[in-house]
């Protein structure tokens, strides 16, 4: 083989492997082309979202919709207020449910959303009112210990 076509295919494989390396890198950092797709921003209030995170998914129907653009504190209410960039192609009626919800036992946080039966949809820039707060599993496993104490001190009292 000669010296320049040897040259060549050590180049061809050279831009393969920083195509893939760019693949990896954007799939791991969630982003995507659907990030330069138009889309509407809507606001949900949360009393706790517990692991969410920026750029983490808004599902559908366990079809991703969106994105989680922006998580600030309201000082005045102390909730989250969670910013959610959703696809323009994706409409929502006003009535919709928005829960954050666990891929797995201790998988990423995301949000869900249940479509309602409004014939009107939330339009841009508005607010989502039917919240669900994330489920803490520390909160879940305190309260059950602490039940589960409260019953022995019962047992105990009774006898």
């Amino acid at each position: 083989m000669n010296r320049r076509v040897m040259d060549l295919w050590v180049g061809v494989f050279v831009v393969i492997g920083f195509a893939a390396v760019l693949f990896l890198a954007l799939k791991v950092s969630n982003f995507s082309a659907s990030s330069f797709a138009t889309t509407y921003e809507i606001t949900a209030k949360f009393d706790n979202i517990g692991g969410l995170k920026a750029r983490g998914p808004v599902k559908s129907a366990g079809v991703v919709v969106g994105r989680v653009a922006e998580i600030r504190f309201d000082p005045q209410t102390y909730e989250a207020n969670v910013v959610l960039k959703i696809d323009s192609q994706y409409q929502f009626p006003n009535d919709t449910f928005a829960s954050i919800l666990t891929s797995g036992l201790l998988g990423e946080q995301y949000i869900g959303l249940d479509a309602g039966g409004d014939e009107r949809m939330i339009p841009a820039g508005g607010t989502i009112a039917k919240t669900q707060s994330a489920i803490v599993l520390e909160k879940l496993i305190s309260q059950f210990l602490f039940n589960k104490a409260s019953e022995g001190k019962k047992d105990a009292g009774a006898q």
